[in-house]
């Protein structure tokens, strides 16, 4: 026991790697903000028991530079699984006094994941799982709101983990090197990478958001599918939101989708494995679901409520921007998987605001469902990585290719 608790530990972060993760995390929220932190603002950092010695570091800076942070331990899987097994109709669906407050003064939040299990919930009945997510979703739109007026950003990021090493088919020592290298812990200045893959993303998107596209068709080996980009969106990301980030994407109109979806990669979802799942889409919604593995509980958890079936986002990640290899078993690195081809991948739920081409301060509930941007409690992003083509339909007819070959044609 001894032993395999000092290899444990030899694979953990280092003190300067650690200092390097907090400096990028730090960047990290700071660049997804619209408007600059002030001295005092109030950031949570919200953290898995595992990541206490990155917290304590994260903290120290924090506090250095002059913030008001509010610590948040997250529960242990034995704690969520007792919750969710033990907890009544009323006790489901509870809101702790004081976290409404919070939230409508929360400046911002860095999330610290480091799970001890991945698959604690596998007994749990999913719509259990949906109603505490949509009991807790008008302080998400809380947090949506004072985002869009500046006052809100977060990001979050992933620490090695035992579990997350032995489910991704790893070593914990591999699995910590895959953290390092895709969030460049192993570079004197990581900021500075990230900075420069900032500014060539914004390249990218600028030459995204000046065509006018009708449709986009993804056509890989196993997914044959048209999605509508819609009216008045854009494409955004790599800003800030995520560590590591290497996606590009925008919420589509839902109501646009049609064709076949094929999640190569497996995707651990509420404590269970997901493989091979394919979800054909007709009329905007998905009318079948099949996978090779964890099929009952898909099928049941995209029936969480209307918006669970049908599409929220759709991304692409370019490959000489992701230096992730290696399946991660954890859908932040998992759905930035750079490899041979690069990725894209759908999310099956919610949409996201900030891909309105206007004020997204602006856009009203009425006004999300005039244009379909999809409502939903959930967000579950699945993943292919096969070779694969994406074409744009341009609104004057002509077509593009816009991404092959793992890469962006720009």
């Amino acid at each position: 026991m001894g032993s395999d608790r000092k290899k444990e530990a030899d694979a953990m972060l280092t003190k300067k790697q650690l200092s390097r993760y907090a400096d990028v995390l730090v960047w990290g929220m700071s660049k997804a903000r619209s408007v600059p932190f002030k001295k005092h603002d109030i950031v949570v950092i919200r953290y898995d028991m595992p990541a206490t010695a990155l917290a304590e570091v994260l903290y120290e800076k924090l506090l250095a530079a002059g913030r008001q942070v509010v610590l948040r331990a997250g529960q242990t899987a034995v704690m969520e699984e007792t919750f969710y097994r033990c907890a009544d109709a009323e006790q489901l669906v509870f809101l702790a006094p004081g976290d409404r407050e919070l939230i409508k003064n929360v400046n911002g939040n860095i999330s610290l994941l480091a799970p001890d299990s991945l698959t604690h919930l596998s007994t749990i009945d999913p719509m259990k799982i949906g109603k505490a997510a949509a009991a807790r979703k008008p302080l998400r739109d809380i947090l949506d709101k004072r985002e869009s007026n500046g006052d809100f950003a977060w990001t979050l990021c992933l620490c090695p983990t035992a579990e997350l090493a032995r489910h991704a088919g790893l070593s914990l020592e591999d699995y910590t090197r895959q953290i390092v290298k895709a969030c460049f812990l192993d570079k004197k200045d990581p900021t500075a990478h990230w900075e420069t893959i900032f500014q060539k993303a914004a390249a990218i998107k600028k030459w995204l958001n000046s065509m006018e596209i009708k449709v986009l068709h993804i056509a890989s080996e196993h997914t044959d599918l048209e999605i509508t980009p819609g009216k008045k969106r854009k494409w955004v990301g790599i800003s800030g939101h995520n560590i590591p980030s290497f996606e590009i994407f925008l919420s589509p109109d839902w109501r646009g989708s049609r064709g076949v979806y094929f999640a190569d990669m497996p995707s651990f979802r509420n404590g269970n494995p997901v493989r091979d799942m394919r979800v054909e889409f007709k009329d905007g919604k998905a009318v079948k679901v099949t996978a090779r593995a964890g099929q009952a509980f898909a099928r049941k958890y995209l029936s969480t409520d209307p918006g669970a079936a049908r599409l929220g986002e759709f991304s692409l990640t370019d490959k000489r921007f992701s230096r992730i290899d290696k399946f991660m078993a954890n859908t932040l690195f998992d759905e930035n998987f750079g490899g041979a081809n690069g990725n894209c991948h759908v999310a099956l739920g919610a949409s996201y605001a900030d891909t309105f081409a206007g004020n997204p301060a602006a856009l009203t509930k009425t006004m999300k469902q005039q244009l379909g941007f999809n409502d939903s409690a959930i967000h579950w992003d699945i993943v292919n990585t096969e070779k694969k083509r994406v074409t744009a339909v341009l609104e004057n007819g002509e077509k593009t290719t816009i991404y092959e070959n793992g890469k962006f044609t720009y």
